[in-house]
């Protein structure tokens, strides 16, 4: 089976953050990710981490009032910008580095056209180079979600990881989101895989736990062994009820 991995931001709400690495051990689950783990002290956040034995697969290089309802989700691909994401990308560096953070997703937020693709291409171009160690993510999000989102298909996507050239940079795949662009999921998976560093799973089209709905989640768990996907695969999703109601997708 995958590597399981739970979204930390999501899952476990029943408990403080703090605690959610543990539960998340308790679970069964092999690693987390945290999308924002900001508001949190890199310290403690790290001792949990530890403490629970659990690897910390990624974290979003966002904008620092991501919690604000109104605010950008992200700006990495947003004409004028270029200062503001140089400073986000450093602070998200820093907890990376604190926290052992495998992956940073840089999220490219509302734009469109061509001068928005050329930042894009220009600010990760340069957050490769700044941190050449460093692995790094894009995402295509589905516009019903996120609206005006840049990067919200994988056609642009591919074309984004080749115009950077970086080794470190790779593809994240969302199973939700794919669905809910209207693509045929399995088939996008085949064409993409190669460039596929993090797998996210939530069901469609409701975005609960990764099981029935209208996709065949067993079918793709079988896909990436076969494949040997060696990446991790994180429940990104809204809990029905208690989290640990509804973990059989990970047995």
């Amino acid at each position: 089976m995958p590597r399981f991995c739970a979204n930390l931001s999501m899952l476990f709400g029943e408990v403080p953050l703090l605690e959610r690495p543990a539960a998340a051990a308790r679970a069964g689950f092999e690693g987390v990710e945290v999308l924002f783990p900001y508001d949190e002290n890199a310290a403690d956040l790290g001792t949990a981490l530890a403490k629970a034995k659990m690897p910390l697969a990624l974290i979003n290089c966002p904008p620092p009032n991501y919690a604000d309802p109104d605010g950008p989700r992200g700006f990495a691909a947003v004409p004028g910008q270029e200062q503001r994401f140089q400073q986000a990308f450093r602070r998200t560096l820093r907890y990376a580095g604190a926290l052992g953070a495998e992956h940073i997703h840089i999220m490219a937020g509302v734009a469109e056209g061509d001068a928005a693709k050329a930042v894009f291409i220009q600010n990760l171009t340069w957050a490769a180079a700044f941190a050449p160690k460093q692995s790094l993510t894009i995402e295509p999000i589905n516009r019903h979600d996120m609206p005006g989102y840049f990067l919200n298909d994988f056609t642009l996507a591919l074309e984004v990881l080749e115009a950077v050239g970086a080794k470190t940079l790779g593809l994240q795949f969302d199973v939700y989101h794919a669905a809910r662009m209207g693509l045929d999921v399995m088939q996008t998976w085949e064409a993409v895989k190669g460039h596929v560093r993090h797998v996210q799973v939530g069901s469609v089209p409701d975005r609960h736990e990764p099981i029935g709905g209208d996709f065949d989640y067993p079918a793709f768990f079988q896909a990436l062994d076969k494949g040997k996907f060696k990446g991790w695969v994180s429940g990104e999703y809204r809990p029905k009820g208690r989290t640990e109601d509804g973990l059989d997708w990970i047995k």
